[in-house]
C-alpha cells in the first residue's frame, strides 16, 4: 500500500457542519460565481442556476449537486492531489464546472442526454473554463470511460427507478433493466480501477462498493451523504461490504 493510501485511511474525516444557505435571489455574474466558489464562500444554488437553461432549472434541487457539496468535493480532490475526476452522469454540468471554479483537478462529465452534454458545454465556456472541463456524449458500459484518478456520482442511476412524472424526460431508456445494467457497469469500472483510484459518491449509486475499497472520508453534514472511497487492493471481509446508498 502506498504513502498516500495508507495517509487518506488514517485520516477518516468527518466534516463539521455546511453553511446553510442564505434566502438571496440577488443575479450574480459568472465572475462573482466564481470569485465566492474559490474564496469558500458558495453562493446560494439559484445564482449558478441562471447561467444554465431555463428549461433545467426546476430540476436542480432533485438531479443536479448543491454548490456546497461542489466546493467540498474540489476541498479533498484538492487535499489528496487528484489531477483528473469523471463525473458519471454530468447531466447539465454544474458539477463539474463548480467544481472546476473551486479547486484544481480537471474534470470529465459523462452524459446521456446529448441536449444536456450541449448545454453543460455552454454553461463551461460561460465561466470560462473550457480548459479544464469537458463533457462526453455516451452511456457507461457501452464506450471507454476516460481514465481519471477519482470518479464522482450522485446516484446517476435512479431515475430508472423514478416514476414517469419525476423523470427529466423520455428521450432515453430508463427502466428498472437498466438500473441493473448500469450499476453493473459502475461496479465494473471500480473494480478494473487501478490501485489508489478514489470513488466519491453523493446519495450513493446504488450498488455495492468492491471489498478492495474503504471508506476513506465522509460528510454527514450536506443534504445528503457524501463518501469518499478509496481502492487499496487489500480485500475487507465479505460481510464488511455496504450498500453506497
Amino acid at each position: 500500500m502506498t504513502a498516500k493510501i495508507t495517509s487518506l485511511l488514517e485520516h477518516h474525516f468527518v466534516a463539521g457542519r455546511a453553511p446553510r444557505e442564505e434566502e438571496d435571489t440577488r443575479e450574480r455574474s459568472p465572475d462573482a460565481i466564481a470569485k465566492a466558489m474559490r474564496t469558500g464562500a458558495p453562493p446560494p444554488d439559484a445564482a449558478f442556476d441562471r447561467h444554465m437553461p431555463a428549461s433545467t432549472r426546476s430540476a436542480s434541487g432533485k438531479y443536479w449537486t448543491q454548490l456546497v457539496v461542489a466546493h467540498r468535493a474540489a476541498q479533498w480532490f484538492d487535499e489528496l492531489r487528484v489531477g483528473s475526476v469523471v463525473d458519471v452522469g454530468s447531466g447539465v454540468g454544474k458539477f463539474c464546472v463548480a467544481a472546476v471554479l473551486a479547486g484544481s483537478s480537471r474534470f470529465t462529465g459523462l452524459e446521456h442526454r446529448p441536449h444536456l452534454v450541449t448545454a453543460a458545454r455552454e454553461l463551461a465556456r460561460t465561466f470560462g473554463v473550457e480548459d479544464r472541463v469537458s463533457f462526453v456524449d455516451d452511456v457507461l458500459g457501452e464506450g471507454p470511460v476516460p481514465a481519471a484518478d477519482a470518479y464522482y456520482l450522485y446516484n446517476p442511476f435512479g431515475e430508472n427507478l423514478f416514476w414517469k412524472g419525476e423523470r427529466l424526460d423520455d428521450e432515453v431508456e430508463l427502466s428498472e433493466q437498466r438500473f441493473a445494467r448500469d450499476v453493473a457497469a459502475a461496479e465494473q469500472l471500480f473494480e478494473s480501477a487501478p490501485i489508489g483510484t478514489l470513488v466519491l459518491t453523493y446519495n450513493g449509486f446504488g450498488g455495492r462498493m468492491p471489498l478492495d475499497y474503504e471508506q476513506a472520508r465522509v460528510d454527514r453534514t450536506m443534504p445528503n451523504m457524501l463518501r469518499l472511497w478509496c481502492k487499496t487492493g487489500v480485500l475487507r471481509a465479505p460481510g464488511s461490504s455496504r450498500v453506497t446508498d
